[in-house]
């Protein structure tokens, strides 16, 4: 349940989010070509992300410190299960799987999101929310195209649900409000802890590490490796978590975690203007499907104060995310 101001600035920073995230693989298939590992590119995105929302985080810390030791513990969690282990998990899984499956058992992290808000807050997802819901996973299989060369592995699907637990838990734990640090600044403790938690991964041989100082082939010419490094780090990381962040705190958990599922989308057009790979006919129609199966679920989420026979009457967490969103606003930059 939203209120219409709050609800319309939350879906443009998610938007915005997903879009953002939707670079990391075009930014990302350059390093990687050029021998770069998956790991060691995510660790310096991590890195070089965190470093530039330091000084902006600070300022916003500033005579407010007792707010960063209070949420040690939350930061910690954060930084560990939201960031760092989705991106170890998925890294595990696409060694053993086709990358559109283990994609798909990721984002099979928006269910988790809904059964959590059900058993945990008592928000039961109206019939609307539950048609979006399988519309838009029957889209993203389209625009996955899973069952192009799938390739499966029991091992390879346990590492995919791993994924899919870590970013429900990015939802999740970025919707807490209450004494929760700034967005900005959530972003920035939490990219540092996973930059940290995979850089030890990496030492002890979790993560293969092999970087490259050569230049990179991207979006058709040769170019230094910085400029992928860069666009991974404060485009499709620093920006993209902070305002996914705001965006979370303003929706909740369940409406932002489908909102995400534009990051797929975004990820086919990045694709399509900077690489050339044109989308299939399946994928188009999937991205409407994807499309349709979110403005359900929007439509699922009344604003306050409508009548709804289908959402269940008790109230939610979520709910008084939305009631606190004015106090969220003042402390997004």
């Amino acid at each position: 349940m939203l209120d219409r101001r709050t609800g319309l600035t939350g879906l443009l920073l998610a938007v915005v989010s997903a879009a953002a995230f939707g670079t990391a693989g075009t930014f990302a298939s350059g390093l990687l070509d050029a021998g770069w590992t998956a790991g060691s590119a995510v660790t310096v995105r991590m890195g070089v992300a965190s470093l530039a929302l330091t000084v902006p985080a600070l300022l916003q810390l500033r005579g407010r410190w007792g707010l960063l030791r209070a949420n040690v513990g939350a930061v910690l969690l954060f930084g560990a299960l939201a960031v760092a282990v989705p991106q170890l998990a998925y890294f595990h899984a696409v060694e053993r799987l086709s990358v559109g499956v283990a994609l798909l058992l990721e984002y099979c992290g928006v269910l988790l999101v809904v059964l959590w808000t059900w058993a945990r807050q008592g928000q039961r997802p109206s019939r609307v929310t539950g048609t979006g819901m399988v519309v838009a996973l029957a889209g993203l299989v389209l625009v996955l195209d899973v069952l192009h060369g799938a390739r499966i592995d029991p091992i390879g699907v346990v590492w995919g649900l791993v994924a899919a637990v870590g970013l429900a838990g990015y939802f999740i734990l970025s919707a807490r409000s209450d004494d929760a640090l700034p967005p900005l600044v959530s972003a920035w403790a939490g990219l540092a802890v996973g930059a940290l938690v995979l850089g030890l991964a990496a030492g002890v041989g979790v993560v293969p590490w092999r970087t490259t100082a050569a230049d990179v082939e991207f979006a058709g010419r040769s170019t230094s490796w910085l400029v992928p490094v860069l666009g991974l780090s404060l485009l499709a990381a620093a920006f993209a978590y902070a305002t996914g962040i705001a965006a979370v705190r303003r929706l909740g958990s369940r409406l932002s975690s489908f909102v995400g599922l534009a990051e797929v989308l975004f990820a086919v057009i990045a694709a399509w203007l900077a690489l050339g790979e044109r989308p299939g006919v399946g994928q188009l129609i999937g991205g409407v499907v994807v499309l349709a199966g979110i403005v359900l679920v929007r439509l699922g989420e009344r604003p306050m104060g409508e009548a709804s026979t289908d959402v269940d009457p008790l109230p939610s967490a979520d709910d008084a995310e939305s009631r606190r969103a004015a106090e969220v606003d003042r402390s997004v930059t």
